[in-house]
């Protein structure tokens, strides 16, 4: 199993397709896009079946989260998706997409075996949405979302950021558009994840605020540490249910004791911290044809180094050299 000096074992893997994405988020990366990872550095197909394989039947992983950039733009993931629903133990699987591709492809990867997604959507407004994301593409998410419910991807998880002075009037009416449309709402502080290094921990919209806008409109009950587990979402029924909200805190209520987490990029790095500025190559062990058992033992030495926490309280902190286009989700 993957277990670090903390005590902490990693029973979920997110792996990265691919750095490449159809949205400029502003939070995420400049408009002109980035340098994407060449073909040659990308894992292959088989290459990452082998590395999710090794990583259930050796090491422990339980659940499997497809990541990117975005994930759909991987012409591969259909496969990949059905080939991992055929390993055993099953690990259970699920997506986070910005949603553009999915009234295309949700029902075919419901077929193969996925079992849910998280869309990314940070607002109701198309006009907000262009001058996030910089591209006029509101209604194909709110299509994806439908067709992923429809499909039986569920719960449909929707991710939400905040950004002062663009969406951060906008917590309850998603609230109440989630609710109506029986998806799950997660917001999620703005990390420090930019390409462009211009996050600023003063002008994010942290999870006290968010809590205080959607409590003038419902009332939230904690659910409390126990029933949230290593879940990154601290999570609050509305109005006494059954819908529920997330509020992912990792900037101002960090949650590192109870990470179960390890990751994988589209080039395969291992990295033990989604904040983390070191990275442990297994593409290089895959390629020299190295056995099962040494890229197990490669893996399992990685995760024993993760530090205690991500260091985003410290105020020598520094930001990744790569963007989270380039680290996944």
């Amino acid at each position: 199993m993957l277990i670090d000096t903390y005590g902490r074992v990693a029973t979920d893997l997110r792996v990265s397709l691919t750095d490449k994405c159809n949205l400029r988020c502003t939070y995420c990366m400049p408009e002109e896009g980035l340098q994407w990872l060449s073909k040659t550095d990308l894992l292959s197909d088989d290459e990452i079946v082998r590395l999710i394989r090794i990583a259930v039947t050796d090491l422990g992983i339980t659940e499997v989260r497809f990541t990117g950039g975005e994930p759909l733009l991987r012409p591969g993931l259909v496969s990949i998706v059905e080939q991992c629903a055929a390993l055993e133990p099953r690990p259970r699987m699920s997506l986070t997409t910005n949603g553009i591709g999915l009234k295309r492809t949700a029902a075919a990867l419901k077929a193969a075996g996925l079992d849910r997604v998280n869309v990314s959507l940070d607002t109701l407004r198309p006009d907000v949405f262009k001058t996030l994301t910089r591209r006029d593409r509101h209604q194909d998410v709110l299509d994806g979302l439908a067709a992923a419910r429809d499909a039986g991807l569920t719960p449909v998880k929707v991710n939400t950021v905040l950004m002062p002075g663009l969406n951060d009037d906008e917590a309850p009416d998603l609230l109440a558009w989630a609710v109506a449309h029986d998806y799950e709402l997660r917001f999620i502080e703005q990390m420090p994840l930019d390409a462009q290094h211009g996050w600023k921990r003063d002008g994010m919209i942290t999870a006290g605020d968010i809590l205080a806008s959607l409590r003038t409109r419902f009332t939230l009950t904690d659910e409390g540490e126990e029933e949230r587990g290593s879940a990154p979402a601290e999570r609050w029924t509305v109005d006494g249910g059954p819908h529920r909200v997330g509020v992912i805190a990792s900037v101002t209520r960090p949650f590192c004791g109870a990470c179960d987490r390890t990751r994988l990029t589209a080039d395969g790095q291992i990295r033990t911290c989604l904040f983390a500025r070191e990275e442990t190559d297994l593409r290089g062990a895959l390629r020299s044809t190295a056995p099962d058992e040494e890229i197990a033992r490669i893996w399992k030495l990685a995760m024993w180094g993760k530090k205690a926490g991500s260091g985003l309280d410290d105020p020598s902190f520094l930001q990744p050299d790569r963007p989270m286009s380039a680290i996944g989700g």
